[in-house]
């Protein structure tokens, strides 16, 4: 049941900035933060970093995303790994959230730009944040699983 609230409130905090982000701001519109943090709102036709962006449908994308999670069900499903576990739980938190507002909008809201000076980072979101962190928990859960196999 925790698991689930957990779940709700990640995929909840994703769309619900991203509303937000739609609303109150016009597209492509740049809110200075501070010196290496702003606001846009982007819509993001591709997958990451705008990848294949007009190339093809967002119905493939939304597919394929699903696809790919369901991978990740089962490796989650058949992992023993409690840490591997949770870094599939966010991944699919973050992967869930860009399907959904894909499926809303055709696209991906994406707003926060990380900079310095005039050498910008692709815009993202807190799904694509979800997923970075699913990832580097997944990385870590490696190199702890190999230093138990020892």
């Amino acid at each position: 049941m925790k698991y689930i609230l957990i779940f709700t409130i990640l995929v909840l905090v994703d769309l619900i900035t991203k509303f937000f982000v739609k609303n109150l701001f016009v597209l492509n519109q740049l809110v200075k933060i501070n010196k290496f943090l702003d606001i846009a709102y982007i819509q993001n036709f591709g997958v990451s970093f705008g990848l294949l962006s007009g190339i093809v449908s967002y119905w493939f994308l939304i597919i394929i995303g699903l696809i790919v999670v369901l991978f990740i069900l089962y490796l989650m499903a058949i992992s023993k790994n409690k840490l591997e576990k949770i870094a599939y739980f966010i991944i699919i938190a973050g992967a869930i959230s860009n399907i959904l507002d894909r499926s809303i909008n055709t696209y991906v809201v994406d707003f926060i730009l990380v900079h310095y000076e005039s050498y910008y980072w692709p815009a993202f979101n807190f799904a694509d944040i979800y997923i970075t962190i699913g990832i580097i928990v997944l990385i870590i859960s490696f190199f702890t699983k190999s230093e138990e196999n020892k």
